[in-house]
C-alpha cells in the first residue's frame, strides 16, 4: 500500500513532523467538539436554560472551525509539497530518458513513456497528497480518541480496541485483492498506451495497405481488456469501501446499544456515554478515509513504482574527456567496434572504420539489418559491446561524451513537433536566433509556402492539437533546426525519408544536400538514390558491415552492394 520510496523524498521527515502536529491538533479539536456537544446536551437534559449554554455552544463552533482549519492548512501544505515533488520527479524522469536515449523508449514503449511522464506523474502527485495525510491521521487520531474513551468509559474502550484490529485485518485482505487487480489494470493500461500510439503513428501506412480497420478492431479489443480490468479493480474497491463502512457502522451501533443498556441500568452517566457515542464514529473515520481513496492510492503507487524502475535503470558512467570541435582535419577511427542492446548479444558485429574531416557517409541495408542500431551507437545512446574509439588524439570507450553529443544533430524518421509556434519549433535548440536567421532557414528548407498559408505566419501554433502538418513539412522543420545551429558539425540521419512519398523525398533531398556540406554526415537509409551523393558507403547485412567504399568502387566490385541494389530494384518493380 505504501511505497517505501515515498519515505526517501526530500524533506519528508519535516513534512511528516508537521503532519503529525496537525493530526494531534485535529484529534484535540475532535475531542473538544465531542466534549462541548455532550456537555450542552447533558445540561439541557438536566433542565438548564439554553442561554446558559451559549459559552459551550461557542466553544463547539470554535472547535469545529479549528478542526476544519487544520484540515485546510494540511491540504495546502500537501498540495504544494506533492506538486513540488511531482515536478521534480518528472524532471528526473525526462533527464533520465534523455541520458538513456531512444533505446529505453523502444524497450518500454513510446505510449507507456508518454503516459508515465504525463498522467503517471499526476497520479503520483495525487498519491503523495493522499497517502501522507491519511497515513498520519490513521497513526495518531484514533489512539488519542481511544485514550479519552478509556478515561470516560473503559468498557466501551475495550470494545472499540478489540474491533479495530479485526477491521484492519479485513482491510488488509481486501487490499491484497485490490493490489493484484490494480497491477493487472496498470499492465493493461501500458499495453493500450503503446498499442494506440504505435497504431496512430503508422495510420497512414496502415491505410495504404488496407489494414486500418483490422488495427481499429485490435485497439478496440485492447481497450475492452483495459475496461474490464478497470471495472474488476473498481468492484473490489467499492466492495472494500462498502464492507468497511458497514462494519464500522455496525461497530458504532454495538457500542450505542451497550451504552443504552447500561444507561437504563444506571451503570453509566449520560455525559460520558454521550461523549463516547459521539467519539466512536470519529475513532473509525481515519480508517474509513484511508479505505475510500484506496483505489486512487493504488494507481499512484503503481505509477510511482514504474517511474522509479526507469530512474533506477543502470547507466554506464563514462569518463568525460575534452574533445576538439570537429573540423576538416579531425579524424575518427573505430577498431573492432560492435554494439548491442542488452550488453551481451551483438546487434552490430565487430568492424573497423576510419574517416577524416567533412564527409557524407551513407549507411545502407534492408529494413532490420541494423542501420538504426549503428546510428544509436554513434549518438552515444547505445553502449559499445567491444572495440576502441579514437577521436582526434583522444581514446574513448563510448560515444556518450558531452563534447561529442554537443556537436551532433540527430534527425529521425518522424521528427517531433512541440506544441509551440513555428518560430519556437525551428529555434528550439537555438533560442537566441534572430527572426532574420529563422526566415533564412525557412527559405533554405522550402517552408515559404507553409508560412504563407499560416494565419499568423511563423507565430502560428503547430504541433499537438494545433495546426496539423504533413510528414514532409515536419522533416523540413527538423532540417531548419539543423541549419540554424551552425556550431554542430556532425549530422546523424536515421531513415529521415522512410515515410515520405517519392515526390516529396526528391524535393526534400534538394534542400538537404546543401546542409550536408562542411559537415560529417552519417545517413542511414534503404533508398538507393541517396548513395550517388555519398562520399563513402557502408553496407550492412544482418548486423554485419560487409562492404565499405565509394559508389563507383562498390558497383565495380559487384559484391554485396551490387546484389543489394539488384534486390532493391526488383522489390521496387514489384
Amino acid at each position: 500500500m505504501v511505497d517505501k520510496a515515498i519515505m526517501r523524498l526530500p524533506n519528508i521527515q519535516k513534512i511528516m513532523g508537521v503532519l503529525a502536529g496537525y493530526a494531534i491538533l485535529q484529534a484535540l479539536f475532535i475531542i473538544g467538539q465531542a466534549y462541548t456537544l455532550a456537555t450542552v446536551i447533558t445540561n439541557l437534559w438536566e433542565g438548564q436554560g439554553l442561554s446558559s449554554q451559549l459559552a459551550m455552544v461557542g466553544l463547539f463552533f470554535l472547535s469545529y472551525s479549528a478542526r476544519h482549519g487544520v484540515t485546510f492548512l494540511r491540504d495546502k501544505l500537501l498540495d504544494n509539497y506533492a506538486q513540488e515533488q511531482a515536478q521534480e520527479l518528472r524532471s528526473q524522469l525526462l533527464a533520465k530518458l534523455f541520458r538513456l536515449g531512444p533505446v529505453v523508449v523502444q524497450e518500454q514503449g513510446t505510449g507507456n513513456m508518454i503516459t508515465m511522464a504525463l498522467e503517471g506523474i499526476s497520479q503520483v502527485e495525487n498519491y503523495i497528497h493522499l497517502i501522507l495525510a491519511k497515513m498520519m491521521n490513521m497513526m495518531i487520531v484514533p489512539w488519542l480518541i481511544l485514550a479519552v474513551i478509556f478515561l470516560l468509559d473503559w468498557e466501551s474502550g475495550v470494545t472499540l480496541l478489540l474491533i479495530f484490529p479485526l477491521i484492519i485485518i479485513f482491510m488488509i485482505i481486501l487490499g491484497y485483492a485490490a493490489q493484484a487487480k490494480a497491477d493487472r489494470q496498470y499492465k493493461a493500461f501500458q499495453l493500450l498506451s503503446n498499442h494506440f500510439i504505435d497504431s496512430l503513428r503508422g495510420i497512414d501506412t496502415l491505410k495504404v495497405f488496407g489494414l486500418s480497420k483490422r488495427y481499429g478492431r485490435s485497439i478496440y479489443n485492447t481497450s475492452e481488456a483495459f475496461r474490464k480490468a478497470t471495472m474488476s479493480t473498481l468492484r473490489i474497491g467499492i466492495l472494500s469501501t462498502f464492507a468497511l463502512d458497514f462494519f464500522t457502522t455496525l461497530s458504532v451501533a454495538i457500542v450505542a446499544v451497550l451504552l443504552g443498556l447500561r444507561l437504563i441500568k444506571q451503570e453509566v452517566f449520560l455525559f460520558p456515554a454521550l461523549t463516547v457515542l459521539i467519539l466512536s464514529p470519529e475513532y473509525f473515520l481515519p480508517v474509513r478515509d484511508f479505505s475510500s481513496d484506496y483505489h486512487a492510492t493504488l494507481d499512484g503507487k503503481n505509477a510511482m513504482t514504474a517511474v522509479r524502475e526507469v530512474l533506477e535503470l543502470p547507466e554506464r558512467e563514462e569518463q568525460q574527456k575534452a574533445l576538439p570541435k570537429w573540423t576538416s582535419t579531425t579524424s575518427l577511427m573505430l577498431e573492432q567496434m560492435s554494439f548491442s542492446y542488452d550488453g551481451h548479444t551483438e546487434t552490430i558485429q565487430p568492424f573497423d572504420f576510419a574517416t577524416t574531416g567533412f564527409k557524407k557517409i551513407g549507411v545502407i541495408g534492408m529494413s532490420g539489418s541494423g542501420k538504426s542500431t549503428f546510428i544509436s551507437g554513434l549518438s552515444g545512446f547505445l553502449t559499445p559491446h567491444s572495440g576502441a574509439i579514437q577521436v582526434a588524439d583522444q581514446s574513448l570507450t563510448s560515444f556518450a561524451q558531452t563534447d561529442w553529443q554537443k556537436q551532433m544533430s540527430y534527425i529521425p524518421q518522424s521528427p517531433y513537433l512541440f506544441q509551440l509556434t513555428l518560430r519556437e519549433n525551428i529555434a528550439f535548440y537555438t533560442p537566441e536566433a534572430t527572426e532574420a536567421e529563422i526566415l533564412e532557414a525557412i527559405e533554405v528548407v522550402g517552408l515559404n509556402e507553409l508560412v504563407a498559408e499560416l494565419p499568423e505566419g511563423i507565430d502560428t501554433p503547430i504541433g499537438q492539437g494545433a495546426r496539423a502538418l504533413s510528414g514532409g513539412q515536419a522533416q523540413r522543420i527538423a532540417l531548419a533546426r539543423a541549419f540554424l545551429d551552425k556550431e554542430r558539425k556532425i549530422l546523424l540521419f536515421d531513415e529521415p525519408t522512410a515515410h515520405l512519398d517519392i515526390e516529396t523525398e526528391v524535393e526534400i533531398k534538394e534542400r538537404m544536400l546543401p546542409l550536408m556540406e562542411n559537415r560529417l554526415v552519417f545517413f542511414a537509409t534503404h533508398r538507393l538514390h541517396w548513395m550517388h551523393q555519398m562520399d563513402l558507403i557502408l553496407v550492412i547485412e544482418q548486423g554485419k558491415i560487409v562492404e565499405q567504399g565509394t559508389f563507383a568502387e562498390l558497383t565495380a566490385k559487384q559484391g554485396h552492394f551490387y546484389d543489394l541494389t539488384k534486390q532493391m530494384r526488383r522489390e521496387a518493380d514489384v
